[in-house]
């Protein structure tokens, strides 16, 4: 194929059990290929392939990997790693987990150039700052002084970018590079993405599991799951009439809605005045004023950094109060856990957004969930017992799961495990903090559609902090927006999406990718 980048026939990946197999596909130069699946499809694995690495007991059992004409599984080592320095790029998922905090910004994005190039300290810093004005990063001159901690979320991944463009690549990877990001930031990364293999013609690969994104980049997409492609084609054609099952669960999944949950009451169950909260003497959420009601899901939404998660884990006491009033059932909600009576903490629970954080890995999941029921309702035993096998059907995993530790699980496995803990202590508040946002369409899909069960099943009301704003339409009863630690809106969904007041809000509502052609070339 002229012009082809990177080039791979009939690749299979083993490791006891076959991981990749007869993947095939082409990359053109200035084109961007879309690669989707769900957790445990192979992604990850495939994204190696392509620089000629594979995982630790993994073996490649036929196929052939071809990058700018050499066929990268033939090379000798030294062969090997010159081709990874001057033919290729990777654009991982967590900027900040991929600069060293210790090193200056300008050094990390110029390191290639000067151990591969040899090239001097002064025109590294003049390639630097014309790949950070490039890439729209404020102060381009200066900005490479910086420490990683010293800018936002979305310079740090702009920054990555100038890095992986440090070699002029023939082919970029990027894996999963808008995943942890807001609404507002991920369009500003789409745009750039798009500008830059347009302008330099090289190939790219877009690793997700967020179908509307690689909609509206990827020029051909395939799709990827339990190793094996399911589909491959024109992204148009595949989200317009997709031949597989599976592909039309998920372009239904980015185009349908599912109505929320019947609410019961619009009593109020925790009602905030005035709230205002943070770390030390800084209040980063200040001028609250909200009431959730009772048996509503009220979607908390705003930019990364905007005071979401502080808000949420001040009202669970884990943050400290600096003003205002916070009531639950109209009597004043102690603000700090410790303080707390211990029913009152058994009524409200926190589910964190990183199940692999939130669970003990040496627990098995009966000791997990076990302990709650001990510690809010003292049932142990037999009572214990029954209750776990409950709760595990209740989030609808199987029974034989409570002898297996969070490593053997997957991670929405991991995620309802999360929730049936929550659960055993029986409370009448969630509060979930980004639970979905590290899993694919449709295990979030799954998670959403438990909680809305759960929450037919029982008198529960839910906070649900997000930044995805195409899963608040489908399911929240209320919206409150965030900006600069404020609410700036606070409306039903159906208003807030209909016909916001705040600019603010419009904002965030414009910059939500949507499964409709020419979105993102109308916003570039």
């Amino acid at each position: 194929m002229e012009n082809t980048v990177l080039s791979i026939e009939g690749l299979c990946i083993d490791a006891r059990a076959p991981i990749l197999q007869d993947i095939s596909l082409a990359v053109r130069a200035g084109e961007i290929f879309g690669v989707i699946g769900e957790s445990g499809a192979g992604k990850s694995t495939l994204a190696m392939a392509m620089v000629g690495l594979l995982r630790a007991g993994c073996r490649r059992v036929a196929g052939k990997v071809t990058l700018s004409g050499q066929s990268l599984f033939d090379l000798s080592q030294p062969q090997l790693e010159q081709v990874r320095r001057r033919k290729v790029s990777y654009v991982a998922q967590s900027a900040a987990a991929a600069f060293n905090p210790f090193y200056r910004l300008g050094d990390q994005v110029t390191e290639l150039a000067a151990l591969e190039l040899g090239t001097p300290a002064a025109e590294r810093r003049k390639m630097a700052a014309d790949l950070f004005r490039e890439l729209q990063l404020p102060n381009p001159e200066t900005f490479g002084a910086r420490y990683p901690h010293q800018v936002s979320g979305g310079q740090l991944q702009r920054a990555m970018i100038a890095m992986a463009l440090i070699n002029n690549p023939d082919l970029i990877i990027f894996d999963e590079p808008t995943t942890a990001l807001d609404v507002t930031t991920q369009l500003e990364v789409m745009r750039l993405i798009r500008k830059i293999v347009t302008a330099r013609g090289c190939g790219a690969i877009y690793i997700s599991h967020d179908l509307a994104v690689v909609a509206q980049l990827a020029d051909r997409l395939m799709v990827l799951r339990h190793g094996k492609v399911i589909e491959t084609g024109a992204t148009r054609t595949l989200m317009e009439t997709p031949q597989q099952d599976y592909t039309r669960a998920l372009v239904a999944n980015k185009t349908t809605t599912s109505p929320a949950v019947q609410a019961r009451t619009a009593q109020p169950i925790i009602a905030l005045r005035d709230f205002a909260a943070g770390y030390g003497g800084v209040s980063l959420v200040q001028d609250i004023s909200l009431d959730l009601s009772a048996g509503h899901i009220t979607c908390l939404v705003g930019e990364s950094g905007s005071g979401k998660t502080t808000l949420a884990r001040a009202i669970a006491g884990l943050v400290d109060v600096h003003g205002g009033t916070a009531t639950f059932q109209g009597k004043p909600l102690v603000p700090r856990l410790e303080d707390r009576p211990r029913d009152a903490r058994r009524r409200m629970q926190y589910i964190h957004q990183l199940p692999d954080l939130a669970l003990n890995p040496r627990q098995t999941v009966r000791e997990a969930i076990g302990r709650p029921l001990a510690f809010f309702a003292g049932v142990t035993g037999a009572a214990a017992e029954a209750r776990l096998r409950q709760l595990m059907r209740d989030v609808e995993l199987p029974e034989e799961f409570l002898d297996r530790y969070p490593g053997s699980l997957s991670g929405g496995q991991k995620q309802r495990i999360c929730i049936a803990r929550a659960l055993a202590a029986d409370p009448e508040v969630l509060i979930c903090d980004e639970v979905t946002s590290a899993l694919d369409p449709l295990v979030e899909e799954s998670v959403i559609q438990l909680l809305l069960r759960l929450m037919q099943q029982r008198p529960l009301t839910l906070l649900f902090i997000t930044h995805n704003l195409g899963l608040t339409r489908r399911f929240a009863h209320e919206v409150a927006v965030m900006q600069a630690g404020r609410i700036v809106e606070f409306a039903p969904a159906e208003t807030i999406f209909a016909a916001p007041r705040e600019a603010y809000t419009r904002t965030l509502l414009d910059a939500t990718p949507v499964m409709e052609r020419g979105w993102l070339e109308a916003r570039l």
